[in-house]
């Protein structure tokens, strides 16, 4: 992602949205359809008595159409699979699915991630401050990507994966929710590498990727992502597995 790239997600997005969203799409509704029936379903929830193009409202919309109906092409057959993991998967599940799609989506909810997890390794908590001022550094020093930060943040604790301290601004992590469906860890592993826009990655920086945070990723075994016709893998090395996008 570059200095000056866009933000995109911007807004407070809860989990049961994206679930909606999802589920219409996998009802076969059309995007249209799809774009009214969350108007309908968030008009006493977001920007309310409002109907410009600019109201929060609409920016939520688009977040929620592009993470799961409007994906751009070359990740339509991630989010075809993401569909099915959610048709199959208990229910506790779905935020890991969610997760995947809006990592590979938006590069920003990515970014914010990272910068999460890198600060609860090194301490158990955090302060917001802490990561508005390395995603400054990084994207610079804008109030669009101050308040998405802040976004985001709270899309954290409204997910359950972060929540509030005592101390007003300090976050710490809630339990870690272990993924161990093969065919789920196949799909993550491809998510996380669209979102890292990086060719190939080791096969264990992957599973501990700080970006997860929420998450503990079971051991990767080869042969359990080889159901996953989109990777490839190689040795680096003696010993160094390494897996790619199948281009």
């Amino acid at each position: 992602m570059s200095r000056r790239a866009e933000v995109g997600f911007s807004q407070r997005i809860q989990l049961d949205w994206l679930e909606l969203t999802a589920n219409l799409l996998l009802a076969g509704s059309t995007r249209q359809e799809i774009q009214t029936a969350l108007d309908e379903f968030l008009q006493d929830q977001v920007s309310v008595g409002s109907e410009s193009k600019s109201s929060g409202r609409r920016k939520t919309i688009s977040i929620l159409l592009k993470i799961w109906v409007a994906v751009p092409k070359n990740l339509e057959p991630l989010r075809d699979e993401a569909l099915e993991l959610l048709r199959i998967s208990p229910s506790h599940q779905h935020i890991v699915i969610h997760w995947g799609m809006a990592m590979a989506v938006y590069p920003f909810f990515t970014i914010v991630a990272e910068k999460v997890g890198r600060l609860l390794r090194l301490q158990g908590l955090f302060a917001a401050a802490s990561v508005q001022r390395r995603i400054k550094e990084q994207l610079g020093e804008r109030e669009t990507v101050s308040r998405a930060t802040r976004r985001v943040l709270r899309c954290f604790v409204d997910w359950g994966v972060l929540q509030d301290t005592n101390e007003k601004g300090i976050y710490q992590p809630t339990s870690l929710q272990l993924v161990d469906n093969r065919r789920l860890v196949a799909w993550l592993v491809e998510a996380v590498l669209v979102a890292s826009h990086s060719n190939y990655q080791a096969l264990g920086v992957i599973s501990q990727t700080p970006a997860l945070f929420p998450f503990m990723v079971s051991s990767i075994n080869l042969r359990d992502l080889e159901s996953n016709q989109r990777l490839e893998f190689f040795c680096q090395g003696l010993d160094e597995n390494m897996v790619m996008l199948r281009h």
